[in-house]
């Protein structure tokens, strides 16, 4: 029997940032509640694990990032205190240098303050971010670390399937530094390569094939991940970008910074990211055909057969800007 294709299938390369408890509107259980819901972010992460099963064979690569964190870290309400020793620092709290050397913040670890002041100078003057006190969240070995359940199902789907592993990317172990993005720390420590500029996992990105990117959240880590690989790609032509596509319904915002993923979703598409749901991308067309032939050489037997291969569409619905 011979078999000739007369078209090649796309390679998919998914990009799944965060999908953890800690960021999924799920209701507590014994397990344990999340500490920093997103709004939509379990019917997201649910629709990427869906994603993930129907196009197995199409995902060539699968890359995870997962938020990891101290209890004492500088985001964490744990390391600060408000004016006085003694009076706690409520989540989604600002800071600010200028706040710390009024003295209406100060770390609990006094020695500590001169660092502190040279990492929020250093901040503020990249005009990205003011220091934001978080709930604690994906602490190291807890539950809300943990990937959703039902991504953490498809997976591991995916690796039997395809016999290979997936790639994962720990991010936010240094306390001194926040770690939004999973190519680079917001402030790099000059003493730990590891909140530098990841260039092996942009390589890693930087292939020939459609890159899909999902997770949480897209107001920040999601838009900071991203906003990294396309100031740092080699080669930020339109055509480059044009292989990025962004999972609109499996990427959701911080309630209250609905506008930040909006303008980051509007700025991508103008510089000429895709983006797409993941219905459509699952979205199956039919191809070109491939022919069969057989035939028997003693008897003269032929027969020609063949069927259209399907392969994955991309449609971008619309382009703001």
């Amino acid at each position: 029997m011979v078999s000739t294709m007369t078209t090649n299938l796309p390679c998919l390369h998914l990009l799944l940032i965060d999908a953890q408890n800690d960021f999924c509107d799920l209701p507590a259980s014994a397990q344990g509640a999340p500490a920093l819901p997103v709004p939509g972010a379990d019917a997201d992460l649910r629709r990427v694990a869906e994603l993930l099963r129907r196009a197995a064979d199409r995902i060539d690569a699968l890359t995870l990032t997962l938020d990891t964190h101290h209890r004492r870290d500088i985001a964490h309400p744990g390391f600060w205190w408000a004016a006085t020793p003694g009076a706690e620092v409520a989540p989604f709290t600002e800071i600010t240098a200028a706040q710390v050397r009024a003295g209406q913040f100060q770390p609990r670890d006094p020695a500590a303050l001169s660092r502190v002041l040279a990492y929020l100078d250093a901040l503020e003057a990249q005009g990205r971010h003011t220091l934001m006190v978080w709930p604690v969240h994906c602490e190291l070995g807890t539950w809300g670390h943990q990937l959703h359940a039902a991504v953490r199902e498809a997976c591991a789907d995916w690796e039997l399937r395809r016999q290979r592993a997936s790639h994962v990317v720990f991010k936010g172990l240094n306390p001194w530094t926040e770690h939004y993005s999973a190519l680079q720390a917001e402030v790099p420590d000059a003493d730990d390569p590891d909140t530098g500029l990841n260039r092996a996992l942009i390589a890693r990105l930087d292939g020939p094939v459609r890159l899909l990117i999902a997770g949480e959240a897209g107001s920040h880590c999601v838009r900071a991940t991203v906003e990294h690989l396309v100031e740092h790609l080699p080669d930020a032509t339109p055509e480059r970008l044009a292989r990025i596509t962004l999972l609109t319904d499996a990427i959701s915002p911080v309630a209250g910074f609905e506008a930040h993923q909006a303008d980051f979703c509007a700025d991508m598409a103008g510089r000429g990211l895709r983006l797409a749901t993941c219905a459509e991308v699952l979205g199956e067309v039919k191809g070109k055909k491939i022919h069969i032939l057989k035939y028997k050489n003693k008897t003269g037997y032929k027969k020609r057969q063949g069927h259209r291969q399907k392969y994955t569409q991309v449609k971008v619905t619309g382009i703001e800007g």
